[in-house]
């Protein structure tokens, strides 16, 4: 079959999406089909990513609120791209405006492709949630943002499927009151992770980063600069919890927002920030050689990071809500009260604790892989088409 990704979230520069994305192109063409992603960019050009697989990009302008992102802006272009790829399914990445222009799509076209919204953003969690948490309930904030429940709810009516990517966010979307919502949790490269690439001379040299000897705790964190990631939180926790036991915190990433980030450390020389790290197997070496990884926002609707860490042997600090949680809960993580500082520091020190009990090293654990993601979706996608028989299904 012909699928065609209308990706707002796809940028050379982007983390979990761009992961994604790029072992979506591999993993569908390998298996017989045509994938195309429909991405905003800087102008409009075309790559060839492989034998049934291609990114499109459409020139778009920079998202004001963070620049490293773009958004569609040009309904009838996109249109237009969509009736030249004329697939057999449509999916959309991002809840907002191209959703709704993909929807507008169908319906002015009259295409009999199958339209599915994958959940890759959580905007409530991200923002609003994070704004008024402290003054409101979830419950009071959902109230107040009952717009956008409102457009969830008529996407829902427009698409034939939700995907999303855990348990808790399958849940929050179906009390919205959304019903084709089905759960496909991703997954980390296949092969990519594991404790076995843990180097003890790589571990010595990141606490020595840290100014730090090979008994204190290393934890290491790896996700851009924004505000929901949170990074100013874990940073100061990270110093809190160094007044008890020694800590190393390695924080890779980078963006517009570092300024906090950098405040937040302040003269502290036990946490360091790295340069973004695009080399894979560089960060699943470093990932493996730490001890832990710590994490910061809630608002995650899967955490590839998060997954990755675990495929690497390491235990997850968490936030208790997020895509995060629902991994730390599933494979012996430490949650914390999500936004308390204090909290991230008492779940550091109770990690530091059990650490210290115990003489096991990093877990083998088995982990769910992006094929087996993509394995599952295909099969939603092509029972949908046996239902839908006036549809062509060209399956290599």
């Amino acid at each position: 079959m012909k699928i065609v990704d209308v990706c707002a979230f796809y940028t050379p520069t982007g983390g979990g999406v761009r992961t994604y994305i790029d072992r979506k192109l591999v993993a569908l063409a390998a298996r017989g089909h045509e994938v195309v992603v429909i991405a905003p960019g800087e102008e409009n050009r075309e790559e060839q990513r492989g034998p049934n697989a291609r990114v499109r990009w459409l020139k778009s302008p920079r998202f004001p609120l963070d620049r490293s992102y773009r958004y569609f802006a040009d309904r009838a272009a996109l249109h237009a791209m969509l009736d030249e790829e004329d697939a057999d399914v449509v999916e959309v990445s991002s809840p907002w405006r191209s959703a709704s222009m993909v929807a507008d799509w169908r319906t002015r076209s009259g295409s009999r492709a199958r339209l599915s919204l994958i959940a890759h953003a959580d905007p409530l969690s991200a923002y609003a949630y994070r704004w008024f948490g402290n003054v409101a309930s979830t419950q009071a904030i959902d109230r107040a943002f009952d717009w956008y429940w409102r457009h969830l709810r008529r996407l829902d009516a427009q698409f034939d499927h939700i995907v999303s990517a855990s348990d808790s966010l399958t849940q929050r979307l179906r009390e919205g009151g959304l019903n084709k919502v089905t759960t496909d949790p991703m997954g980390v490269d296949p092969g990519q992770f594991s404790p076995r690439l843990r180097d003890a001379d790589l571990r010595r040299e990141m606490l020595a980063l840290c100014g730090l000897g090979e008994d204190a705790l290393l934890l290491i964190g790896v996700g851009r600069h924004a505000p929901e990631k949170r990074w100013d939180m874990v940073a100061q926790a990270a110093t809190v919890a160094g007044t008890h036991t020694p800590v190393g915190l390695l924080i890779i990433g980078g963006g517009s927002r570092q300024r906090r980030v950098i405040d937040a450390i302040g003269d502290n020389p036990h946490v360091r920030l790295l340069e973004p790290i695009r080399d894979r197997t560089a960060i699943a070496r470093l990932m493996a050689s730490a001890d832990a990884l710590v994490h910061g926002c809630e608002a995650e609707t899967f955490c590839f990071v998060a997954a990755e860490a675990i495929a690497s042997g390491l235990t997850l600090i968490a936030p208790d809500r997020g895509g995060a949680a629902d991994l730390a809960q599933a494979n012996d993580g430490v949650l914390y009260r999500s936004g308390d500082t204090q909290a991230v520091a008492d779940a550091i020190l109770a990690f530091a604790g059990t650490r210290l009990a115990s003489a096991a090293g990093p877990l083998d654990r088995p982990v769910r892989t992006m094929d087996d993601h993509f394995d599952a979706l295909l099969a939603l996608y092509e029972d949908n088409m046996v239902a839908q028989p006036e549809r062509r299904l060209d399956v290599a």
